[in-house]
Parts: structure tokens; C-alpha cells; sequence
């Protein structure tokens, strides 16, 4: 089952195949928040047991996963989550709610993903170049607007320069985990004697706060969905894609974080704000630290780049439904993207990496996501299923409903650990999202209000 596409989106050029797709996805994932929250994983867990988090985010993306690929297969648009949810939950009533939800909080949550990555960058950046707060400021805000300059083209160059940054950031990957695993040493993987892999509820806690900063750096596997009107054979590709870049990443991370473990004392590593560096710069000395720092902002910026061509479709298509600002929905006249989506999305990202700090933003981002766009497309598949029966899904999830069931429970734990302040704001940000959508439906005399003729 492939829903039909709305009027206008076939203008997208279908252009990227299993390739692209998957360097898509696995430029998305890595960026700099491997690099930025492992030290941080580290202290959380105390110690070794860090690896634990890894594994819990590599279990929790596999589960859900299932979910994205069963949708993206069915319904191949660009929107991704926006489209999801506007079908499964029926278009005419609850799915026209839920995807103004979708489209209400990305125009927040999307900025400030591009604006964590481009913090971040900066960060690392000042290893090199000594930065004071304004310049790295103002580092972080000249890297979102060279992003733009740089999709500001056609999807068909953009799938040949996803390739080449990717074959940057795996080569990166690749020497540093390399590099430590060269230099292990035993005698660093030592383990602290209270709460080492109990199920002590300090140890589960600490887990959960340590999972959502491992799940921030697997966040991407489904970014080939908000590009579904451009994926060739997506009933297939899609899934695949999916699943390959969840396996690659996963396999990486693990890899690296053996590697820094064992290369450097983890009570040294907990602390250091330039992981990356501070283990080559051991290794091999400052000159290949300098090398390895560029690399890492080869990555960042790869990323960055997979990120913002995502979230651009997003206000598209919801401008294609009638359900955003019209003006969204226009694509380029002769590069045949949606460029004012582009540069609002890269305007707004420009305001935030001046304005925030990365360890806010990446608890922000989660809590302001999980419910609407993680819990709300689990929810969304089973409604789908049940509609529409499950012969008329081109992929679809074995075991249903268990991967569903267990990614819905996860991610509500995963919510609840980013802490009473970041789940209250991400509740406000639906509430405000819930009365705007009901006070525009009644001034439209839309559904709940419509008048029946």
C-alpha cells in the first residue's frame, strides 16, 4: 500500500537511491554528539559501564526502527513523521490535530537540532582557534549559513556530496577507534565497586539519563523518511536504509567507546571537552590531534548538512495539505527543492546557536519530540494496521505489535529522564500547540467545529 501523494508533490525529483539513502541517514546520526556526550556518558554511568547506554540506544533505535520503516514503506512523501501521523490517524479528524502537532513543534525542535550541531562544532573548533564565547558564537552562526549556500541546489548534486562527506565521516570514525583499540591497555577498565550492572534503582536511573544522551547520537536512522518523494523504489529502499545505518552507527559506536576506554583512563576522559582530540593528541601528539579535530568537524558539518535537508520537507509538506503557511510550499523554480522552507528553517537555526547552550539543547530536543513524534507513530502504526490490514503494507514489522509496544514504553522512560524541567517544557510546548490548533479550527470552523451541511 502506497497512499497516493498530494497534488504538486511529484514535482520532487526521486533521485536517491539505497546509497544516498543510507549515507543520508548515517551522516545524520554521527555529527558531533558522539564526540561531544561521551565523556558525558561516561561520568553518568561512572565508569565503564557507559557501554551499557550505548547498547540500550542502539536496542531502543532497532525497536523503533520497525515503526519507521513500516511507514515510511506505506507512505513515501516527504514529511516523514507529518505525513505518518496525518494518515494513520485518519486526515479528516485526530490525524489533522496530530499533524499540526508534528509541524508545530518541529518549526522549534529542527532549529535547535541545527543549532546543537553547530554549537557543538564550534566547541571543538576553539581546540584549534582559540575562541572566546562571542566568537564561538558567531562561529556556530556563520557554519548554519554556509549550510544553506550549500543545499541551495538540485537533490542529484546533493546525493553525490552525501556521498563524499560520508566516506569523510567513516574514515574518521574508522582512525580513531582504530587508533585506540591499537593502544589498549587492560589496566584501564576498571569498574567503581558501588552500582556496577545492578538493577538497583541508582543504577537503572543513572541508565536513563545516560540513554537519552546515547539516543541523541543515534537520532537520524529515520531521516530518509522526511525525504520519502525523493527516495527511488522507497517500498524498499526505505526500510533497508533504515536498518543498515542503525547497525552501521551502532557497530561504530561500540567500537569507539571500547576504544576510548581502554586507551585512556576513564577517569581522565570523563572530564575531557575534546574527546577526540585529547585521545589522538596522547596517541600521536598535537599534530595529528589538529588533523583529527578538522576531521571531527568534517563530521559536524556533515551532519548538519543531512539534518537541515531533512527538516526542510517537513513545513513543505504541511504547506502542500494547507496546513502551514502556503508560502512553504513552494519550490525552487528551477532546482526544484522548497528553498523558502530552506531558509526560514536556516534563519531560525541561526538565532538559536547564538542564543543556547548544548547541554539544554539536547534534553530540550527530546522532551519536545517523544511524544508527539516517537510515541505518537507507534501509537500511529497500530492504528494504520488495524485500518488497513496489514496485506496492503509493503514492509512490514515481524512480531507486531511487540517491536511497536516495547519502543512506545522505552521512549516514555526516556522522556521522563530528561528531568522535571525539560519534561515540563516539552508538555507546554504540545499544550500551547493543542489551543492554537483548536482556536484556528474554530475561527475556520474546521473539524471539531465544522458545520455540517
Amino acid at each position: 500500500m502506497t497512499t497516493t501523494a498530494p497534488q504538486g508533490q511529484e514535482k520532487l525529483d526521486r533521485a536517491l537511491g539505497l546509497k544516498e539513502a543510507t549515507a543520508l541517514n548515517m551522516i545524520d546520526m554521527i555529527g558531533i554528539g558522539p564526540f561531544v556526550v561521551l565523556p558525558l556518558v561516561i561520568k553518568t554511568m561512572n565508569g565503564p559501564d557507559a557501554i551499557w547506554a550505548y547498547v540500550a540506544g542502539a536496542l531502543l533505535s532497532v525497536f523503533d526502527g520497525f515503526i519507521w520503516a513500516e511507514l515510511g514503506a506505506a507512505m513515501p512523501r516527504a514529511g516523514g513523521s507529518y505525513v505518518f501521523l496525518r494518515e494513520a490517524f485518519g486526515k479528516e479528524r485526530w490525524g489533522k490535530f496530530m499533524s499540526f502537532l508534528i509541524i508545530w513543534q518541529t518549526m522549534i525542535q529542527a532549529p535547535l537540532v541545527v543549532a546543537s550541531g553547530a554549537i557543538g562544532f564550534a566547541q571543538y573548533l576553539s581546540y584549534i582557534v582559540p575562541l572566546t564565547t562571542v566568537t564561538q558564537k558567531l562561529a556556530s552562526g556563520t557554519l548554519v549559513i554556509i549550510l544553506v549556500a550549500l543545499l541551495y541546489r538540485k537533490i542529484t548534486t546533493i546525493g553525490k556530496i552525501t556521498v563524499l562527506l560520508w566516506v569523510g565521516v567513516i574514515g574518521t570514525m574508522l582512525w580513531f577507534i582504530i587508533g585506540g583499540l591499537s593502544h589498549f591497555n587492560p589496566a584501564f577498565i576498571t569498574f567503581p565497586a558501588e552500582h556496577h550492572w545492578d538493577f538497583s534503582w541508582v543504577f537503572m536511573v543513572a541508565l536513563g539519563q545516560a540513554t537519552v544522551q546515547t539516543i541523541y547520537t543515534y537520532l537520524g536512522y529515520y531521516n530518509v523518511c522526511h525525504l520519502g518523494g525523493e527516495i527511488k523504489n522507497p517500498e524498499s529502499v526505505i526500510p533497508r536504509s533504515i536498518f543498515l545505518s542503525i547497525a552501521g552507527i551502532a557497530v561504530l559506536y561500540l567500537a569507539m567507546i571500547v576504544s576510548v576506554l581502554g586507551a585512556m583512563p576513564w577517569q581522565e576522559s570523563m572530564h575531557s571537552q575534546f574527546i577526540v582530540s585529547t585521545l589522538v593528541e596522547r596517541l600521536y601528539g598535537g599534530g595529528a590531534a589538529t588533523i583529527a579535530t578538522l576531521l571531527v568537524l568534517w563530521i559536524a558539518f556533515a551532519s548538519l548538512f543531512a539534518v537541515m535537508l531533512g527538516y526542510s520537507r517537513i513545513p513543505y509538506a504541511a504547506a502542500l495539505d494547507g496546513n502551514f503557511f502556503s508560502v512553504m510550499g513552494r519550490l525552487h523554480p528551477t532546482k526544484h527543492f522548497p528553498h523558502v522552507a530552506l531558509l526560514t528553517l536556516g534563519a531560525t537555526a541561526f538565532v538559536f546557536s547564538l542564543l543556547f547552550r548544548l547541554s539544554d539543547v539536547i534534553k530540550a530536543i527530546l522532551a519536545m519530540r517523544i511524544i508527539v513524534q516517537f510515541i505518537g507513530g507507534g501509537i500511529g502504526v497500530m492504528i494504520l494496521r488495524r485500518r488497513i490490514g496489514a496485506a496492503a503494507l509493503p514492509y512490514r514489522m515481524p512480531l507486531f505489535p511487540l517491536p511497536a509496544v516495547i519502543a512506545i514504553t522505552a521512549w516514555g522512560a526516556i522522556f521522563f529522564s530528561t528531568g522535571p524541567a525539560f519534561v515540563a517544557g516539552g508538555l507546554t510546548v504540545i499544550s500551547l500547540g493543542t489551543i492554537v490548533f483548536f482556536i484556528r479550527a474554530r475561527m475556520q470552523r474546521e473539524w471539531p467545529f465544522a458545520i455540517e451541511p
